[in-house]
């Protein structure tokens, strides 16, 4: 909804102190004089009328003086309830100050403390006691044109576990991010978890917990809640796209594979951290040269993250020319148990395909050695796992080995980037999930960016819902990655920046919705006519964080 129809006809808007508590609507101090006297906010405000940069300067102000990020993270959350425009305005200004606040890394803490830092509920809660009922809980949120649905049951948070009800955090955050990065209204936007418990033993223990105080429930009654929400999407915002998020590998796969071709739906885990990973491998290889199915690829780490990148390179690959039984080959797992090989008789389905021939390997450092690969790919949460003996094993084998620390947050990281550059003398081509400052080695300046979901999955969000796509197909994905690598310029490789800036990321962002918006036409999937410029398009359909004049009805 734009600003314009959102200040369409006065009448339609709340008075007086409803008005101020409505945070799609507040403006707070820069009310003008007319909406002060249409809407009797006399006397309700400060006589001094504020521009909303003044409002920003205040902002930033109290926001910098905060001590800790979990600090800025609440001082973040309470303007986000209070008054939405701002909160945007104040993120799509300040992206690289404000996006490790309302995302990874702090967001991370933020759900560990959740129940300690709850002030007012944001999205919605559906609960396994509300089983029979799913609809008339969906019924209840206050919008009827949700677009866009991010899900999770809260049993893998980042690299930290199960946060049960305290997952809120991450779809209220990546839903932040739809409209930071991507122009997604914020009145489009629905963040829901699914509770069915916890088996969190410090949370069963927390009186502040914020969710049902029992374990997880399994089986036949939580697909028949995951079945009923999703059924029940359909019936109350129909062809609403549903975004799963952070549920364990058990569920993940399953549940991806058993919607992916019945309703708009990507589980971005598994679908958009593959995407800016590949996208990342191939910005490293416009510096290292070669080409992407001569690389060997190693993952540490066999999850969703893991055969979800190494699913998508092998299609990549294939593309190339590979076969793919020559593709799958070329990518290698290391779990919690060694290197994935055919071997093995504990193998769960999807990290079969990636099981080849080989001796047991039970350290990371030999399998390195063992199997030489081009590339190292961190997503197991595993905090310093790429040790230096890795790194420079990987110096040894190559003359710019990638390496890549996706796991998120911070502190689940495999190494940092000053670690990477200084082992491998400045060679490494890095990547991480988490963002690290520049860094200095011998007179020369690296400026690591993180390979970041924030990259690939508003775009891919936008471009579905511009077009009320009916399916969210891998090759949407592919072009993503293509759009995304189009955005990285000459100048970021020469300070070893395989990502664009963040301070462009609404920019890719459009250029990826148009990306992908033209494969949903071309693959029939589209729900609207299409438009005669897809780019245009998607641009017309952003949210820019901006006042109207709800006097005038003009923006």
């Amino acid at each position: 909804m734009s600003a314009k129809e959102e200040s369409a006809g006065a009448t339609a808007l709340p008075r007086g102190t409803a008005l101020l508590r409505e945070p799609l609507l507040n403006k707070g101090t820069a009310f003008n004089a007319a909406e002060r006297d249409a809407f009797g906010l006399r006397g309700l405000l400060p006589p001094r009328i504020n521009s909303q940069a003044d409002q920003v300067r205040r902002v930033l102000e109290n926001f910098r003086r905060k001590p800790t990020d979990l600090d800025k993270y609440i001082n973040l959350a309470a303007l986000h309830d209070r008054n939405e425009t701002l909160f945007y305005r104040v993120v799509v200004d300040n992206p690289d100050e404000m996006m490790p606040i309302i995302y990874t890394p702090t967001v991370g803490l933020a759900c560990q403390q959740f129940g300690h830092i709850f002030q007012r509920p944001r999205g919605l809660f559906v609960s396994i006691e509300d089983l029979g009922r799913v609809e008339s809980v969906l019924r209840n949120w206050p919008h009827r044109d949700v677009a866009m649905i991010v899900v999770t049951d809260g049993e893998r948070i980042l690299g930290l576990g199960d946060q049960g009800a305290d997952g809120m955090g991450i779809p209220v955050g990546k839903l932040s991010l739809y409209t930071a990065c991507a122009g997604v209204h914020p009145r489009q936007c629905l963040p829901v978890v699914l509770d069915v418990g916890t088996n969190n033993a410090a949370l069963l223990e927390d009186p502040l917990y914020i969710g049902l105080p029992q374990h997880r429930v399994r089986g036949e009654a939580y697909d028949a809640l995951l079945d009923e929400f999703i059924a029940a999407t359909q019936v109350v915002f129909p062809g609403v796209v549903v975004q799963f998020e952070d549920f364990a590998n058990q569920n993940a796969f399953r549940l991806l594979q058993k919607w992916r071709d019945r309703i708009c739906t990507f589980n971005d885990d598994i679908q958009g951290t593959a995407a800016v990973a590949l996208a990342g491998i191939v910005s490293a290889l416009r510096i290292s040269g070669g080409r992407l199915g001569e690389q060997r690829l190693l993952f540490l780490g066999a999850g969703e993250a893991a055969t979800g990148i190494a699913d998508l390179a092998v299609t990549a690959m294939v593309a190339e020319g590979l076969t793919p039984a020559a593709a799958r080959a070329r990518c290698w797992l290391f779990d919690s148990r060694g290197l994935v090989h055919d071997g093995r008789s504990d193998l769960v389905e999807h990290k079969r395909p990636y099981a080849h021939p080989h001796a047991p390997v039970t350290v990371f450092a030999d399998a390195v050695r063992a199997l030489r690969p081009t590339a190292i790919i961190g997503v197991a949460a595993s905090a310093g796992a790429f040790t230096e003996e890795v790194v420079r094993e990987m110096s040894a084998i190559n003359k710019r080995p990638i390496v890549f620390a996706l796991s998120n947050p911070t502190s689940k990281a495999e190494c940092t980037a000053e670690q990477a550059y200084r082992w491998s003398s400045g060679q490494a081509l890095f990547a991480s999930g988490s963002p690290f400052g520049p860094v200095t080695l011998d007179g020369r300046r690296f400026v690591p960016r993180q390979g970041n979901n924030s990259y690939i999955f508003p775009g891919v969000g936008l471009g579905a819902i511009t077009t009320r796509a009916r399916r969210v197909t891998d090759e949407m994905f592919m072009a993503a990655v293509r759009a995304l690598c189009a955005q990285v310029t000459p100048e970021d490789l020469a300070q070893g920046s395989l990502f664009p800036p963040l301070a462009q990321v609404r920019e890719v962002s459009a250029h990826i919705a148009a990306a992908v918006a033209q494969v949903v036409f071309d693959q029939g999937l589209a729900g609207v006519p299409r438009p005669a410029d897809l780019l245009v398009h998607v641009r017309s359909q952003m949210y820019e964080p901006s006042y109207a004049d709800y006097t005038q009805g003009r923006a």
